[in-house]
């Protein structure tokens, strides 16, 4: 499990689209083979490490319903390590389980404008959580398929949202809780 809370965001080295290869931030000395790391809120295992590096395989699943397939050299990503137990739990719970992906609609002052895919609006409410790109974000409002979403300067300049642009994608985690409360039986 992950809080949605990012400690770092990094560059890609390689992708094949079965292997994506990440530079490894300094502060993440404590990774091993098979640990689980969030990488743009997509929860994946470390598969090979090195003083510089991390990699992770992608199966086809994670291809088709995330970003991270269409990632190319250079591209940046955001990181967060497992939740420890007894770690402080800040953002919200993030299984690192992406449902799909949303298009960046507008990006405004303070605002992002994000298209949510219809499957996905019984599970968003207005003052929820979302995770976008991995980040713990709370739903400013929602219109049909629009959602739009507060931001701060201190969000936008230590994950990627601040480099997101119209048009462009974004992996979506609806909040667990709505979805398993929009199950319950009746």
């Amino acid at each position: 499990m992950f809080t949605g809370i990012i400690e770092a965001m990094t560059e890609v080295l390689a992708n094949d689209r079965k292997r994506l290869i990440l530079e490894r931030p300094r502060d993440f000395k404590d990774l091993r083979q098979g640990s689980s790391i969030c990488v743009s809120g997509a929860c994946l295992t470390v598969v090979a490490r090195t003083k510089t590096s991390l990699s992770f395989q992608l199966t086809r699943e994670t291809r088709r319903r995330t970003t991270l397939g269409s990632l190319r050299k250079g591209d940046r990503v955001n990181l967060e390590r497992a939740l420890a137990v007894g770690g402080h739990f800040e953002g919200h719970m993030v299984q690192g389980h992406v449902e799909g992906v949303g298009k960046v609609l507008e990006v405004k002052s303070g605002y992002l404008i994000i298209a949510i895919p219809k499957a996905f609006l019984p599970f968003v409410v207005e003052k929820g959580s979302i995770a976008i790109d991995g980040v713990s974000l709370t739903v400013a409002q929602l219109q049909e398929n629009r959602c739009t979403i507060a931001t701060i300067p201190y969000t936008l300049s230590h994950t990627t949202l601040g480099s997101l642009k119209a048009g462009d994608n974004v992996n979506i985690e609806t909040d667990v809780l709505a979805r398993y409360a929009h199950k319950w039986p009746r």
